[in-house]
């Protein structure tokens, strides 16, 4: 057997597609494909404007904030600068206003200092307190960030329990509570109470005879010993008219030794 009729007998490599295309499978790229040169762009550091850039830049290096070393690190943002402008020129903007002040700052920090004049402040005071803000600021974001958020981290749940024939729950009855139950329910039996008022028999002429009775004739009798509270109130509402009536018949005679003093009766004579 010739190789060219292995060649022909091999079987042929099945070409995979690279897109469909309106419906059409596509297993080779056209001819006349552009892909412009920054169709497609890989950011490994996304930076939210100049500070963020170089506040990045300040930390990666381990450098104080509080003594920034202005010639390397603005060597190092230049570089970043000129990438965006490569990349993306209307970001380069913000970018260019951070980079004159770092180079007015480091060339104002190489300059020498005239003789005879004060020591001026540190160019660099501006700058880090802005860089100082910005990261105070950057750093409670980010601890924000990393709470949980409803709607992020936490989403809602629902869940519908199919329905349970429970039996009905046994009440707990505490002592206080059947001491309450049974005052509630006497109150409500005083209010309905029913009480019979049987009239006693009482006479005034009958008590007029028991009075005279207990006078002696030339003696004097002292009133309370003849209004006896053991009586009650009817008893000696009853005694005291009968003492009326025998004072209108003038059966008895009254004496008193001094003013507020005690009553005494007597028969009259």
């Amino acid at each position: 057997m010739t190789v060219a009729a292995i060649t022909a007998e091999a079987p042929k490599q099945q070409e995979f597609p690279l897109a469909r295309v309106r419906g059409e499978l596509l297993t080779r790229l056209p001819e006349d494909l552009y892909i412009p040169p920054d169709a497609l762009e890989v950011f490994l550091e996304a930076f939210e404007g100049p500070l963020d850039l170089l506040l990045w830049l300040i930390r990666r290096q381990n450098f104080d904030i509080l003594d920034i070393p202005v010639a390397e690190v603005a060597a190092q943002y230049m570089a970043y600068v000129e990438l965006l402008r490569g990349l993306r020129l209307e970001l380069a903007a913000d970018y260019l206003v951070m980079a004159a002040v770092l180079t007015e700052i480091k060339s104002r920090m190489l300059l020498p200092r005239p003789a005879g004049v004060e020591e001026e402040d540190d160019p660099r005071a501006a700058l880090v307190r802005r860089l100082q803000d910005y990261a105070r600021f950057r750093d409670a974001s980010e601890t924000l960030a990393a709470l949980p958020q409803f709607g992020r981290d936490l989403l809602p749940l629902s869940v519908a329990l199919p329905a349970q024939e429970l039996p009905p729950a046994q009440a707990q009855v505490t002592l206080a509570e059947l001491v309450a139950a049974l005052t509630e329910i006497l109150a409500r039996g005083a209010l309905n109470a029913h009480h019979q008022v049987r009239r006693e028999a009482l006479s005034v002429r009958e008590r007029m005879t028991a009075i005279l009775e207990r006078l002696t004739v030339g003696e004097f009798t002292s009133l309370p010993t003849l209004l006896l509270p053991a009586e009650g109130r009817a008893g000696v509402v009853v005694s005291f008219l009968a003492i009326l009536e025998l004072l209108r018949e003038q059966l008895i005679e009254l004496a008193q030794h001094e003013a507020f003093g005690p009553i005494y009766l007597r028969p009259a004579a």
